[in-house]
C-alpha cells in the first residue's frame, strides 16, 4: 500500500516544490471529504483556511480545529483525516527530509 499523500490521495495533495531538502505540499477539501490512510515525514502545517478536522490512527481519533495563519508542528505520522466542519480545509505542509520519513513518533495531529 502507498501511503505517500500525493499518491494515495492524489485529489486533495498535490507538491508545489521539491528539492534534497524538503517538499512542500499544498492540501485542499470540502466539508465530508476523507483521506485514506497516509504517512507524513516530520513536518511544519501551515494553515490557509480556518477548519475542523477528525484524525485517526490505530483505533484512536482526535477533533482538531485551527484557524487561517497558524504554523504547527506536525511529527511524523501515519492517519486518516475527514473534514468534520463546514468550511474548505486548505493548508501547506512543509515536509522534512532530514530523517526517516518512515518512522511513526506515535503522536497524532499537530503539536
Amino acid at each position: 500500500m502507498d501511503l505517500d499523500p500525493v499518491s494515495s490521495n492524489a485529489d486533495s495533495y498535490r507538491v508545489v516544490f521539491e528539492n534534497a531538502r524538503v517538499r512542500v505540499l499544498e492540501y485542499q477539501d470540502t466539508p465530508g471529504d476523507r483521506t485514506t490512510p497516509h504517512r507524513h515525514p516530520d513536518s511544519v502545517m501551515v494553515t490557509l483556511s480556518s477548519f475542523q478536522r477528525r484524525l485517526a490512527t490505530d483505533g484512536r481519533e482526535i477533533d482538531v480545529e485551527l484557524a487561517a495563519g497558524e504554523a504547527r508542528w506536525l511529527p511524523a505520522q501515519e492517519h486518516w483525516g475527514e473534514n468534520t466542519g463546514r468550511t474548505p480545509t486548505h493548508t501547506l505542509f512543509v515536509e522534512l527530509k532530514d530523517g526517516d520519513a518512515a518512522a511513526s513518533s506515535g503522536t497524532l495531529g499537530p503539536a
